[in-house]
């Protein structure tokens, strides 16, 4: 399984907020930040952190992709 984050990336530009802006209210590390850049799992705590700064929930931010053969 793969996850894609196209649409956390959406939410940001339609609440106008950077990248930066949504690191430092989630208070999460620029590793993070990368990991979620390169469409890598992150832990829980961190989509949850994401949810509680942008007011939404998980599925809002997150798709997760059935790669072939599985």
């Amino acid at each position: 399984m793969a996850v894609n984050y196209n649409k956390l990336w959406k939410l940001l530009i339609d609440k106008n907020m950077t990248k930066t802006d949504l690191r430092l209210k989630a208070d999460i590390g620029t590793a993070t930040l990368a990991k979620l850049g390169k469409n890598k799992p992150v832990s829980m705590d961190v989509m949850l952190k994401i949810c509680a700064v942008l007011s939404c929930n998980i599925a809002d931010i997150i798709d997760v992709i059935s790669e072939e053969g599985e």
